[in-house]
């Protein structure tokens, strides 16, 4: 008896065990399922959003080129002598026929004074001859001096006239000697650096220049660019003049516009480049003849080309595409094409239209149907500022 009822007891037992057991698991399922049905939607991605705009772009051909003066010219002597002066300032700014040395006038003026006198006295000798053949040829008349006579006063005014003539040519080569003597500016344009010294004589025609000249208003910019976007510029140059802009090599930034006369006549077959010279006004003195530059050529004008920041156009297996944000706040992930691209800006060919809300920051947390919290900022902004994928709005 007593065996069956302790039997009976660990039946009990083993059974109160397993119900313990199941109830708390079926329990914990039940709570688990509960939770779960209960979970909150996942919360909005912040991103930064800007709106695809539609704008008139200048499309442009980027160089390097180099800054050359004008015109250029070595100051040198013409004549020999002691250099006495010199009242063009290192660095001056001059103007055409403004005197730029002299040189000891002294012998020179001596020679045109000698000159001078010479034809004074020769002329003193003509004006005698003149008198005795008009006295011949009147008593020629009257048969009391004889022809022969005659003709030989005449031959002898005729030598003293060519006298008279070299004279004339010996004065005028000493006042020219006299006058290179006061050397004048050229051109407009900037004096350089003495060569030559003040109290040095110089000799005529001498290897060294006294100074330099460089006219750098205006002032010409030789750039090149690859051989295959001549064609593009000899079509744009048809329908009238192209601008040039020179850069800051830091900021991008426009420093000095001018307008391109012409490509050069050759391609270089070494680098496959053709040159092309551009003139500037440069009357801020912003260029300065052999600086290095970064140009632009502004070759046609895209009307209302839909633009966004560079920075939002992603790359992935089957091309470009952006983000576009729908009016449910989710995005979609849309393929693009890109037609044009500078300084931080790309025109889509297709793909997004003016207005389309587009991110262009935190697109590493997006994939298609996410919702999006979106701060917007102006394109404008983003494009300077250079902002990256780093999930926040642009700097």
């Amino acid at each position: 008896m007593n065996g069956m009822i302790r039997g009976y007891d660990g039946c009990l037992t083993a059974l109160g065990m397993a119900l313990t057991l199941t109830l708390p698991l079926t329990l914990t399922g039940g709570l688990m399922s509960s939770a779960q049905a209960a979970a909150p939607a996942a919360a909005p991605v912040p991103v930064t959003v800007t709106k695809a705009v539609a704008q008139n772009v200048p499309v442009y051909f980027d160089g390097l080129g180099n800054v050359q003066a004008y015109n250029t010219v070595s100051i040198k002597a013409q004549v020999g002598g002691v250099l006495i002066d010199l009242p063009a300032k290192e660095g001056q700014e001059v103007k055409k026929g403004d005197i730029l040395a002299r040189i000891d006038p002294s012998a020179y003026q001596a020679t045109l004074d000698q000159a001078l006198a010479q034809r004074a006295e020769d002329l003193a000798s003509l004006q005698s001859a003149q008198l005795d053949l008009a006295r011949y040829a009147k008593l020629a008349t009257s048969s009391y001096a004889p022809v022969q006579q005659v003709d030989d006063q005449r031959a002898v005014v005729g030598k003293d006239q060519a006298i008279i003539q070299a004279d004339n040519a010996m004065i005028e080569t000493a006042k020219i000697n006299l006058g290179y003597a006061t050397i004048h500016a050229p051109f407009d344009g900037r004096v350089g650096l003495y060569q030559i010294d003040v109290g040095n004589l110089i000799q005529a025609n001498g290897t060294s220049p006294i100074l330099t000249v460089t006219q750098d208003k205006p002032i010409a910019v030789v750039f090149t660019l690859p051989e295959d976007q001549l064609p593009q510029v000899q079509d744009a140059r048809a329908k009238g003049p192209l601008a040039v802009l020179v850069t800051d090599k830091d900021s991008g930034a426009a420093i000095a516009t001018g307008t391109l006369l012409t490509p050069d006549n050759t391609i270089s077959m070494t680098t496959g480049t053709i040159s092309l010279k551009a003139r500037f006004a440069n009357d801020d003195d912003h260029l300065w003849p052999g600086q290095f530059v970064n140009t632009r050529l502004q070759v046609k004008m895209l009307q209302n080309a839909v633009t966004i920041p560079s920075i939002a156009v992603q790359h992935g297996p089957d091309g470009l595409f952006v983000f576009l944000v729908k009016p449910d706040t989710s995005v979609a992930q849309t393929p693009v094409t890109v037609s044009y691209q500078d300084s931080g800006m790309s025109v889509i060919g297709k793909g997004v239209a003016a207005g389309d809300d587009i991110v262009v920051s935190g697109q590493s947390r997006l994939s298609p149907g996410i919702k999006v919290q979106g701060k917007t900022v102006d394109a404008a902004k983003i494009e300077a500022s250079g902002a990256t994928d780093d999930g926040g709005a642009p700097g």
